[in-house]
């Protein structure tokens, strides 16, 4: 198979064609590193090759799961593997090796995925843009080479776009799947809280606001990684309701009624401004869910303290620093370095060393009234709710590294990211779809949000919307 026959199909597609003997695995994994080498090095989007290592296991690849053998490439979130050290995009955290493979890395190998490198993050995976300076420079969007690729699953979502693999592992603890496949112009799916297990090295992350999934081409692909990686492990702090059969397979079944959908036009505050862009993409989709048969009810967001809630998310993320950041330094045997870590990340080390323990509570229940108002926002008897993936255009390039004070950084983000980490915050599932594009290729997603529990609802949704406003093909700059 050639590169440009590769690109162009996805996960599922290239699935079948391993399964028909119509090509190899290590057909497939040469197309991928090609791509990685070529493209994916234009983009500043992979780190942590293992090629030759990932060769080897091609040419003995005993065929498995919903995949069978599809090139596949791990965040450089930390997600442990025994194949792949990770610098967390952090020059402190630079080359962390791991003796054991967390239960998500085995799924994702179970699920036949064939992991050949890490995606790149911005350091410690909290920032939406992705211009770690461990890297050398912003990982690029292949949609617009000025605008960022998002993150702080960037390097994923750039990947993707990109064709390199048509899935690739995300996490999301304030949008950080949702933004870069808003940003890159594809499918981002963020799972229910306790959906999809942290374990065995970790319980829960970001005081639960964190949640791993993937990020692809099509809903298909998605809905086939969810089917793999989704269930409880034992010992788990937080457990989803369990799903009701597959998917993959809820994605052929029409819906028994219209769906009741919500639409949210306006931002948590009042003097946060919405891009008429974006709003322009809401009732895009919105016409789209009518036009599918479904009803759609312009509805108001439930009023909740949204300066409160960003004050605990750098709480609980400053806390997080000092934590990590300690352990590290423990391991290394020595003290913190001024290069060690971005200014931003510094300020929050700082910050998170003055910090109590009834800090750290408020912030945490802070988080869970957040939760209990945006499920309680169903109530009316609505199924899902729309709204903006992001309240403007993608960045420029630059506009949001890690610069300044961690809190006014995070109050920065809050006015971008407005409806996403939210989100986060009551552990509801939500996906943003690149339903709208600007003349110059630019995506404009939309975000859509399901109650606890329901991602099923979101990714038969998802799909009814990909097949009538389809974006697989839309140009790139390699195009």
């Amino acid at each position: 198979m050639h590169s440009s026959e590769y690109e162009l199909l996805d996960g599922l597609a290239l699935a079948r064609l391993l399964q028909q003997g119509e090509v190899t695995t290590s057909e497939l994994l040469e197309c991928a590193i090609e791509l990685a080498q070529t493209r994916g090095a234009e983009l500043n989007a992979i780190c942590y090759e293992r090629y030759d290592e990932s060769r080897a296991l091609a040419r003995d690849w005993k065929p498995r799961g919903a995949f069978h053998g599809v090139p596949f490439l791990l965040k450089d979130s930390g997600l442990a593997s025994r194949r792949f050290p990770s610098s967390i995009g952090s020059r402190l955290f630079n080359d962390t090796t791991y003796t054991v493979d967390a239960t998500l890395t085995e799924r994702f190998d179970a699920a036949g995925f064939l992991s050949f490198a890490r995606s790149t993050v911005p350091e410690l995976c909290m920032a939406p843009t992705t211009e770690a300076l461990r890297n050398g420079g912003p990982t690029l969007n292949p949609r617009n080479r000025e605008r960022s690729a998002g993150g702080s699953s960037g390097g994923a979502a750039a990947a993707v776009a990109a064709g390199i693999v048509p899935v690739a592992h995300g996490s999301d603890g304030g949008g950080s799947i949702r933004i870069p496949a808003a940003c890159c112009g594809i499918y981002g799916l963020k799972p229910s809280r306790g959906r999809v297990p942290m374990g065995p090295l970790r319980g829960e992350g970001w005081g639960g606001m964190a949640s791993d999934g993937v990020l692809s081409r099509s809903v298909r692909d998605t809905a086939a990684a969810m089917d793999a990686i989704s269930g409880y492990q034992a010992g788990n702090p937080y457990a989803a309701p369990p799903k009701d059969g597959s998917y993959l397979d809820a994605l052929s079944q029409p819906f028994d009624r219209p769906l009741r959908i919500a639409v949210w036009r306006a931002a948590w505050s009042d003097d946060i401004a919405i891009d008429p862009v974006s709003l322009a993409a809401v009732d895009h989709a919105a016409t789209l869910c009518r036009d599918l048969g479904h009803e759609v009810i312009d509805a108001t967001p439930p009023r909740i303290d949204y300066e409160g809630f960003v004050r605990a998310h750098g709480t609980i993320l400053a806390s997080n620093i000092v934590l990590a950041t300690d352990t590290r330094l423990g391991v290394l045997g020595r003290a913190l370095r001024d290069d060690d870590l971005e200014p931003a990340i510094r300020d929050g080390y700082e910050l998170g060393k003055t910090l109590g323990a009834a800090q750290y509570v408020d912030s945490i229940n802070r988080l869970h009234a957040i939760g209990r108002a945006l499920e309680t926002a169903f109530d009316p008897g609505y199924d899902l709710i729309l709204t903006p993936a992001l309240t403007r255009l993608p960045e420029r390039i630059g506009e949001l590294m890690l610069v300044g004070s961690l809190m006014d950084y995070r109050r920065k983000i809050s006015r971008y990211a407005t409806f996403l980490a939210a989100i986060n915050a009551s552990g509801q599932p939500a996906a943003t779809l690149p339903l709208s594009w600007t003349e110059d290729n630019v995506p404009v997603a939309t975000q859509l949000i399901g109650r606890f529990g329901r991602e099923d609802l979101v990714l038969r949704l998802s799909a009814q919307l990909e097949a009538a406003a389809p974006w697989a093909g839309r140009k790139t700059i390699f195009a």
